[in-house]
Formats: structure tokens, C-alpha cells, sequence
């Protein structure tokens, strides 16, 4: 069931999850790359939770909201929304991936023949990133906002958990930009702006709440919102979590993102 009152709630935890990318374009200055290890377990931990969450609570709650007015068939509509959830994220990553090479990131100052022409590489990597980042922020944004009205308690955590897997993403857009131009406020304004689009999906998730959407869909569309995060934490995280650190980190930043969660969800029951 949707609350409007939780609608602001939605909006600014929404908007501080996607200016997180804003505080990897400040990390990316103030540590040294062999630290970056240690959003390993951060990025784990954002896993665990998006993963517990979406198979935990809001399939269930998904196949709740269905039940009444498709007693016989919510099953199916539960597993058509999850799978739409996966195709959504499945195309925006076949046409726009949202990565650039890591070793070009963590080692920007490798020799390379032609110096012009690698700052004009790096930049233009930098940019595309910030792009593509703003693309795959765009769902991201929007699943923060639809679990938030459906349970604030949930939508902290998502929150968290997006916040937490934006801060590499912010890294990945202000490293090359700075090292092509110098210019750390560029870098830092262009891995702000990657963020926008989270608090843009949730207008826009406002605006279909408002004017289009039965409340009887709701449950499908939760289900997509849980396809899309179990894409995002198999996909992205848990792939970035091996990169800045090892996979013994990020199974025990899983481990704990798993049981955070799941006591949290006893502790406010």
C-alpha cells in the first residue's frame, strides 16, 4: 500500500543516496589507492543488504499486495515483475555500460606513447563514466523511492546500501577527469552531477504514483524494483568489490550487510 506521507522521506533519502557520488569524488583525492581496499567490504556489505532485502521482504510484500485481486495468479505476476526488473537493467547495461577500464583508473599515471592523446582518453572516459552513471542511477532512484513508500525502515536501508555502491562510481567519474585537466573541482562537479538522476527517478516515481498507477500494480512494479537491485548487487557491486579489494573482503562485507539487515527488520518488528 502507498503512503504519501512518506513521500518526502522517499524524495530526500533518494536525494542523499545520489550525492554519495559526490564523496567518491572527494575519497578519490584524500586515499591512497591501496586504501580503496577497504570499500571492498563496503560494497559487499551494500550487496548483502539489496540481496536480503529483495528476496526477504519485498518479494513477499510484492506477492501480498497481489494476492487479494489475483488469488490464483500472483505467483506469475510476482515473477513476470522481477524478470521485467532484470531485462530493464539487462538493456541499459547492453547499451550503456556503466564501467571503464580499472587499471586505467587506479594506475593514470602509466606510460603510454602518446601523452595528449591519453589525457584526452582519460577525460573522455571520465565523461562517459559520468554518463552512464547518471543512466544507471536513474532506476536505482526510483527503486530507493517506491521501497520508501512502501516502508520507510526498508527504504533507509536500501538508501544506505545505494549510497554506500555510489561512492566507487564517484571515484570512477573524478579520477580520469582530473588527471586529463588538473582541476579538482572539475573532477569533483562532474561525480557530483553523476548522481542527479536518483533523486530525478524519484519525481518521476512520485509522478506515476500520483497520476497513472493503480494500486493494484504496485506489487508488480515492487517485484521489478527487486529484480533491478538483485541485477545491481550481482552485476556491479559484488564485480567492484573484488577490484578495489579481494573476495575474502567482500563475502565478509556480505555476511554483515546480511545480518545488519536482517536484525534491523527484527529489532523494528
Amino acid at each position: 500500500m502507498i503512503i504519501p506521507n512518506n513521500f518526502a522521506v522517499a524524495f530526500s533519502l533518494t536525494m542523499l543516496a545520489g550525492l554519495t557520488t559526490a564523496i567518491g569524488g572527494i575519497v578519490a583525492f584524500i586515499t591512497q589507492k591501496n586504501n580503496l581496499k577497504t570499500l571492498s567490504l563496503g560494497l559487499g556489505f551494500s550487496a548483502g543488504v539489496m540481496i536480503f532485502i529483495s528476496f526477504m521482504d519485498i518479494l513477499p510484500g510484492a506477492k501480498e499486495l497481489l494476492k487479494g485481486n489475483f488469488p490464483h495468479s500472483f505467483e506469475w505476476l510476482v515473477f513476470a515483475g522481477f524478470i521485467g526488473g532484470l531485462l530493464i537493467s539487462i538493456a541499459i547495461d547492453y547499451f550503456l555500460p556503466d564501467h571503464v577500464d580499472t587499471k586505467e583508473l587506479l594506475n593514470p599515471d602509466a606510460p603510454e606513447e602518446n601523452d595528449g592523446f591519453k589525457h584526452y582518453k582519460l577525460q573522455r572516459a571520465g565523461i562517459m563514466t559520468a554518463v552512464a552513471i547518471c543512466v544507471h542511477n536513474f532506476p536505482e532512484g526510483l527503486a530507493t523511492f517506491l521501497t520508501t513508500t512502501q516502508n520507510i525502515t526498508l527504504g533507509v536501508s536500501v538508501a544506505l546500501a545505494i549510497a554506500i555502491h555510489n561512492i566507487p562510481e564517484g571515484i570512477a567519474v573524478a579520477l580520469p577527469i582530473y588527471h586529463a585537466t588538473g582541476k579538482k573541482r572539475y573532477a569533483m562537479l562532474y561525480a557530483a552531477l553523476s548522481g542527479i538522476t536518483e533523486p530525478i527517478g524519484a519525481l518521476v516515481g512520485m509522478l506515476i504514483f500520483g497520476l497513472f498507477l493503480p494500486q493494484v500494480l504496485v506489487g508488480i512494479l515492487m517485484a521489478g524494483v527487486a529484480g533491478i537491485m538483485t541485477y545491481i548487487s550481482f552485476d556491479t557491486l559484488l564485480p567492484l568489490a573484488k577490484e578495489y579489494g579481494n573476495w575474502h573482503l567482500s563475502i565478509v562485507g556480505i555476511m554483515s550487510g546480511i545480518l545488519f539487515i536482517w536484525l534491523s527488520l527484527i529489532l523494528v518488528g
